[in-house]
């Protein structure tokens, strides 16, 4: 069980939609900090209230195209601490590749009609608030394919689809279940990726998001 109550900033340009989403994350003991409706909103709100995680819509007022992960980069560059979850129907690969290029953990990007239940979207939020990763598969396989490779070729094609599954923010036991492997299979794959990425022996955790979010540079370089 998750016990700890993140404070979230939720931006959601439909009021009904918005206050739903308050409503559910609510009864799922998240502390709802400020809600905002438009990109200049949810910067303002972010900056005064430094939530755990922000709740990003890609298109925002008054525009309608990228100004909510326009704020989202923005955010990262001046708040790195703050979790981006990016919330959207739409995937932008090129903006998403922008949002991770500079190599900082606590990145999320779900899409909207692909998240079934709403302890999916809370567990999301609570690994981006602790600096894991958050990302939709369709996410994923844009960036996957978008550029050259480089350390990402030395992979083998089991050690690959471990990665993806990691990067979506997969257990080792969740990925075991997923590949029908045992879990120690799947730690001996993850120690094979440390090694070919050059990552050295420190915290767990800290290697696995080096891990995934070099296998996500080096795989969408021309997005």
């Amino acid at each position: 069980m998750i016990d700890k109550q993140l404070r979230v900033v939720l931006a959601e340009d439909s009021v009904i939609l918005r206050d739903g989403m308050v409503e559910l994350l609510t009864a799922r003991g998240c502390s709802v900090v400020a809600t905002a409706g438009t990109a200049p909103e949810l910067v303002a709100a972010v900056t005064e209230h430094r939530p755990d995680v922000a709740v990003v819509d890609i298109r925002m007022p008054p525009t309608h195209t990228d100004e909510g992960i326009r704020a989202a980069v923005e955010i990262r560059a001046v708040l790195p601490e703050v979790g981006i979850l990016v919330f959207s129907q739409h995937v932008e690969t090129a903006w998403a590749a922008r949002l991770l290029a500079d190599g900082a953990a606590g990145i999320g990007y779900l899409l909207k009609e692909r998240v079934a239940r709403t302890s999916e979207f809370v567990d999301a939020l609570h690994r981006v608030a602790a600096g894991g990763t958050a990302l939709d598969p369709e996410i994923v396989n844009g960036l996957m394919h978008g550029g050259r490779r480089s350390r990402v070729d030395a992979l083998t094609p089991r050690e690959r689809e471990v990665l993806e599954l990691m990067a979506q923010g997969h257990s080792n036991r969740s990925i075991a279940t997923l590949l029908a492997v045992s879990e120690r299979a799947v730690e001996k794959h993850v120690a094979s990726v440390f090694g070919k990425f050059g990552l050295p022996a420190t915290d767990a955790d800290n290697r696995r998001v080096k891990a995934v979010l070099t296998y996500l540079a080096e795989s969408g370089t021309s997005s």
